[in-house]
């Protein structure tokens, strides 16, 4: 049984489902121009890989009245290099919701995972067996994504005590794995349908930062006993999370996570109490 699951797991890391809400969806032009391009250069062993990313900046900026970051992290089906299928879910329905950009006013990042690539790092034991390791080397996806902010959090027109973390199924995964290297970073994270490294949990819950994790109990990609875990272990470390975990629901449960009645709102409400968590400029920690 073990095995089953981590494989699974691995495949909703790895793999886009072609039937599954997770693949890519067309996203309008409209929306596309409402991001600008940009890549991320990272230094490996392999020479450089470019990440590319969008990002959203709310008209007139200042350092007056910054606004928020948010990261957005998405899923498989949404891999690749065209610098645009990352647009769809959130940062779409940001752009065309009134309740979300039509009501808020932040800065979004969503930068783009490799087609082979993965945001969440996995180990790979004597046995074959696959599972998410945050004590690894954070992946070359993630060194961007972790880059970015550090820069992003250098404009005082951002406000650091809001900077706040949310991804989907590989995304979900991803989101999991940032928060428990940097759990100080963000005022608020919201996984969903992922999984993470439970052995980080009394990380996670020392930090004080508070998560709302969503997951149907019906999905077949991403086996809902994945997020559980990580409930269960922050709940036993006495961190703070709160679990949407939704009946019925197969591998689409961001549409309640981004929706009306998902901890969008939630979200945006926290605030960090100092700016000590900032990221650092140059921190090399992983």
């Amino acid at each position: 049984m073990r095995r089953l699951v981590a494989f699974v797991m691995l495949l909703a890391l790895l793999v886009p489902v072609a039937t599954s809400a997770d693949s890519s969806t067309v996203v309008p032009p409209g929306v596309v121009a409402k991001f600008e391009p940009g890549v991320i250069k990272v230094e490996n062993e392999g020479g450089i890989t470019e990440i590319p990313y969008r990002i959203h900046r709310p008209e007139d900026l200042t350092a007056e009245d910054p606004v928020p970051l948010i990261i957005f992290l998405h899923g498989a089906g949404s891999r690749g290099d065209d610098n645009r299928k990352q647009l769809g879910w959130f940062p779409e329905w940001w752009m065309t919701e009134p309740r979300l950009g039509g009501r808020h006013r932040a800065v979004i990042f969503a930068p783009q995972c490799p087609k082979e690539g993965r945001w969440a790092s996995v180990a790979v034991d004597a046995e074959g067996e696959r599972r998410i390791d945050a004590s690894l080397s954070p992946t070359v996806p993630m060194q961007a994504v972790m880059m970015k902010i550090r820069e992003l959090v250098e404009d005082p027109a951002i406000d650091p005590s809001r900077i706040y973390l949310t991804g989907l199924s590989m995304g979900g995964f991803g989101s999991w794995d940032l928060v428990s290297r940097h759990p100080d970073w963000f005022a608020a994270v919201v996984p969903i349908c992922g999984g993470g490294d439970p052995s980080f949990a009394p990380r996670i819950a020392a930090s004080g930062v508070p998560i709302w994790t969503v997951h149907g109990d019906a999905d077949r990609v991403v086996p809902v006993d994945l997020t559980r875990a990580m409930v269960r272990a922050i709940r036993k470390a006495d961190g703070r999370i709160g679990y949407s975990e939704l009946p019925g629901v197969r591998h689409d449960s961001w549409r309640f996570g981004y929706g009306q009645e998902g901890p969008l709102e939630w979200m945006l409400a926290q605030r960090l109490p100092t700016n000590e968590g900032t990221p650092p400029v140059d921190d090399s920690g992983g």
